[in-house]
C-alpha cells in the first residue's frame, strides 16, 4: 500500500525532485552530438571511390567514436 503522509509533505512544503542532468550535463551532450555529426560529414568529404580514403576509413569514423565515448562520458557524469 502506498504512503500518503510521504506525498503530502512533498506537496506541502513545495519540493522538487532534482533532475538527472544539469545544465553542463546537456551542453556536453549538444557538444557529443555535434562531434557525431562531424565525423559523419567528414565520411562524406572522402572523394575516393565507395569512400576508401584516409577521410572515409579513417579520420571520420575516429571522431564520430569520440563523440559517442564523449556521450557516455556524459550520461555517466554526475553533477
Amino acid at each position: 500500500m502506498k504512503n500518503k503522509t510521504n506525498n503530502t509533505t512533498n506537496e506541502q512544503t513545495g519540493k522538487q525532485e532534482a533532475l538527472p542532468f544539469s545544465k553542463s550535463n546537456f551542453t556536453l551532450m549538444i557538444a557529443g552530438i555535434v562531434l557525431i555529426f562531424s565525423g559523419f560529414f567528414v565520411m562524406t568529404l572522402d572523394k575516393e571511390e565507395f569512400g576508401f580514403g584516409f577521410l572515409g576509413l579513417t579520420l571520420g569514423p575516429a571522431i564520430a567514436f569520440i563523440g559517442f565515448i564523449f556521450q557516455f562520458y556524459t550520461i555517466f557524469k554526475k553533477k
